[in-house]
């Protein structure tokens, strides 16, 4: 008796367990979501409307989308079906480009949230480690030289291969060690620093400074610093300017050092020499290609402009992750739609201007370019 009332419990659990098991193996892993916009919608849209909502020309995405596939690609499996790899570039782009919350996201492209999480961290990855050194890099020696040919024909300036300039990028406040992060205008933040030749392409880039250090301070600890020191770099192919041999160099605003290879303006204490005022219009004509590059930057890429909803480190991922789209939509020509740029750009910390003590290295550089600006003013 025992004996058959085991062997009938026995019999019945394994009908529930196979009943069970059959059950599962229908049943869908995913809340059903509309796929409409994507699917019906989206291939529809014209080249203008593609890049007003994705901040990239058909050709650039396409592109973006084959260089990434590699890292990027999802294998179906039996409990889901991978969302297409086009379709994740596609909702990274939009949380770049629009910095939309996840949710707003989740329901445009019919995915969960996690899904949208995961392409925008995965697409970040990939683009970081796939496309930054292809479209951000140390230029060599002949880039620098057709760098300082495009800076003086086009601002006549000589010997100028970039203007450096940092960016405020505005966060959520940290857990650890928030006042770090509180920038001068009252804001959380963290400091992009670059570097743009005078196409207003990126050719350097440092992300992820607390809001609260200053841009020398950025610059300093920068691999920058270490790598245009020691004068190989931008110390070759030098011209006579004025009697003094002027190798290339950077500009910058009055909140850098001056340096053999960092020209900045006089400091106008009310009492410029009509040479220095000329001096300092030059460079300020010229330097503004970096606050223009900025411009287009977060003009394009939302999550720059408001504060990012993103944990710190992808927030500094997101950012890296802009500035090589920036470039490879200059690189494409990708149209640069412009909503009122000045009123999109989120006011910056004022301008901490480091004060030049005593005869500061480069200073007889300096000198030299006002009196090169000056003979040609006359």
């Amino acid at each position: 008796m025992i004996y058959k009332q085991n062997q009938v419990t026995t019999t019945l659990s394994l009908q529930v367990v196979l009943w069970l098991k059959a059950r599962r193996s229908h049943t869908v892993w995913a809340y059903p979501r509309s796929q409409n916009w994507w699917d019906t919608i989206v291939p529809d849209f014209t080249e203008t409307q593609f890049i007003q909502n994705f901040r990239v020309s058909r050709e650039a995405f396409d592109y973006i989308s084959n260089e990434v596939k590699g890292v990027m690609v999802k294998i179906n499996t039996n409990y889901r079906v991978s969302v297409p790899l086009k379709k994740r570039v596609a909702i990274a782009l939009w949380k770049l480009a629009t910095g939309c919350e996840y949710r707003t996201i989740s329901h445009l492209f019919g995915v969960g949230l996690s899904t949208v999480f995961n392409c925008v961290q995965d697409f970040c990855n990939a683009v970081i480690s796939v496309l930054l050194q292809k479209h951000i890099a140390i230029p060599d020696s002949t880039k620098l030289k057709d760098m300082a040919t495009y800076f003086l024909k086009r601002w006549r300036v000589p010997q100028c291969v970039g203007a450096i300039d940092g960016s405020h990028i505005p966060i959520i406040a940290p857990e650890e060690y928030p006042r770090d992060f509180f920038n001068r205008k009252g804001w959380h933040s963290i400091v992009l620093q670059a570097v743009v030749d005078g196409k207003g392409m990126f050719w350097d880039i440092c992300v992820g400074y607390a809001g609260s250090v200053h841009d020398a301070r950025v610059l300093r600890q920068s691999y920058l610093w270490e790598l245009l020191s020691d004068g190989e770099l931008l110390g070759q192919n030098k011209m006579n300017i004025s009697g003094v041999n002027v190798g290339y160099y950077l500009i910058g605003d009055p909140a850098y050092p001056i340096q053999s290879w960092l020209m900045k303006p006089f400091s106008d204490t009310g009492r410029l020499t009509p040479v220095q005022h000329t001096y300092n219009y030059r460079l300020s004509s010229a330097r503004s290609v970096v606050e223009t590059a900025f411009g287009r930057l977060k003009g394009r890429w939302r999550c720059l402009l408001k504060r990012n909803d993103c944990k710190l480190e992808l927030c500094k991922k997101m950012t890296v992750t802009c500035c090589v789209l920036h470039n490879i939509c200059e690189e494409y020509g990708d149209h640069f739609i412009e909503e009122n740029i000045n009123r999109l750009i989120h006011i910056q910390p004022p301008v901490q201007a480091l004060p030049d003590h005593g005869e500061p290295e480069g200073a007889d550089i300096r000198t030299a370019l006002m009196n090169y600006f000056s003979e040609r003013e006359e």
